[in-house]
């Protein structure tokens, strides 16, 4: 695609992109958008390295392509716009969640990094909102790096899992290059390695006698829990069940250990958990303190993919701007740059949203009080993001920067959350939220649809 704009004299024509989900997977009534972060790290550092030019070069399909082309990529980088919903912001289907204005042979070039990053952590973080909100206000780690599509994901996944709600991760790399809390448990085979099991639990516990979490269901839950009541006194700071009636065993664990005197040793469970497990356990009166989420979260196992899509809306010429849509059947789309507008209530819940043309305003009316508010801010201008942490001029203030857009875009969910109708947050997500587009966007529409015809 690039060597064609670029041989065929188009590739300074600047072109509007958005980026959007055609629709939500079964069982979702919302997403929480995440990404947003690596791809302006990527917009910001995008470059062809002589090895990659090389490559193409010599590649059979570009035999016929110029020389030229081939020199223009030693100097490419993006120099386009960036506008973009923030991270943990709560978002539907056909709302753009990113719009890029740029020279088309730059926009055309980020599509595939934009859509799986995009994809992937909205994705995760949606499955992670669903698994948190099930908890009842129990608290739920990320525990999947070992079933993810590679450590990638499992990294990256971690990172979504955190904006969506979750307390932590299992996965160290990501508590040192996001600054996300990391848990972990004594494993089956720390056990095994003992004669004793009792002798498993001792020396790991004098390893960590503050944050232990001891597994008791290698061999029997009840007796080994029995066993550290009665030989450890109080120095458990937290059990894992992993197997069996989770529920039933959560009440007699609990039994057990309050008769002991270890009131403050919590119970934490795991094993092929996931949102309806949970709320499953919580409804039955599970005594389960935290939830460790594995597979179920790092796959998104119910609905591993979304339909996210990263389409031309519009050429720019002079500052005139030429509208463009796709008309196939079930994938037409909007034309134009288009904005996002949220109405809220008076009383703090979100009621509507309209996709509209980014420079129309929000004149609408509802009935009842509350107010508009765009959704897509600039992030990016000129190949340069707007951000503070753009401006950052060492490691150490690139970090804190980091950190800090992390807690934001947690912050920012968990009060999407609350904002949010709440038929949407039922497990089997048959409620639909709102969606509508403003009279103007519908007849630029319905205008190309005819000139097309």
């Amino acid at each position: 695609m690039a060597a064609a704009y670029f041989d065929n004299g188009l590739h300074n024509t600047r072109a509007i992109f958005d980026l959007f989900v055609r629709r939500l997977p079964p069982q979702r009534s919302y997403l929480i958008t995440a990404g947003l972060e690596q791809v302006l790290d990527y917009l910001s550092s995008l470059r062809f390295e002589n090895q990659q030019i090389d490559y193409l070069r010599e590649h059979h399909s570009f035999k016929h392509v110029s020389p030229e082309f081939f020199e223009y990529l030693r100097t490419f980088k993006f120099s386009g716009d960036v506008c973009a919903m923030p991270e943990g912001t709560a978002a539907f289907a056909m709302e753009p969640l990113l719009r890029v204005r740029a020279p088309i042979i730059e926009a055309q070039v980020i599509e595939t990094f934009l859509l799986s990053t995009i994809n992937h952590q909205t994705m995760i973080a949606s499955k992670a909102a669903r698994v948190v909100a099930s908890a009842g206000g129990r608290d739920v780690i990320e525990f999947g790096t070992r079933r993810a599509h590679g450590t990638e994901a499992g990294l990256f996944g971690a990172r979504a899992a955190y904006i969506g709600g979750c307390l932590g991760t299992s996965n160290v790399e990501a508590g040192h290059l996001f600054g996300i809390p990391t848990f972990g448990t004594l494993a089956h085979s720390f056990v095994m390695l003992f004669d004793k099991e009792d002798d498993a639990f001792r020396a790991f516990l004098r390893v960590f006698p503050e944050t232990a979490t001891v597994l008791v269901d290698t061999y029997d839950t009840i007796d080994a829990v029995k066993r550290l009541a009665r030989d450890f006194a109080t120095s458990i700071p937290a059990i894992r069940l992993d197997s069996g009636d989770l529920c039933q065993l959560s009440k007699q664990a609990r039994a057990i250990l309050d008769e002991a005197g270890m009131t403050h040793t919590k119970i934490f469970a795991s094993g092929d958990l996931n949102e309806e497990r949970i709320s499953d356990l919580v409804a039955r009166g599970a005594r389960i303190d935290s939830f460790g989420v594995g597979t179920e979260l790092a796959t998104s196992y119910d609905a591993p993919a979304l339909s996210a899509v990263y389409k031309l809306a519009g050429i720019e010429d002079n500052g005139r701007i030429t509208m463009k849509i796709k008309l196939s059947h079930d994938k037409a789309t909007y034309p134009g740059a288009k904005q996002v507008w949220r109405f809220t209530s008076e009383a703090g819940k979100y009621v509507e949203d309209r996709i509209a043309l980014a420079d129309e305003d929000a004149p609408w009316s509802l009935s009842g009080t509350g107010s508009w508010r765009p959704l897509l801010e600039r992030v990016m201008t000129n190949g340069r993001q707007t951000e503070a942490r753009s401006h950052a001029v060492s490691s150490r203030e690139a970090r804190e920067s980091r950190l800090a857009n992390l807690a934001r875009a947690r912050e920012r969910a968990m009060d999407e959350m609350k904002r949010l109708p709440d038929d949407l947050l039922a497990l089997k997500g048959t409620a639909r939220y709102q969606i509508a587009f403003s009279e103007r966007l519908i007849a630029e529409r319905e205008a190309l649809e005819r000139s097309l015809a």
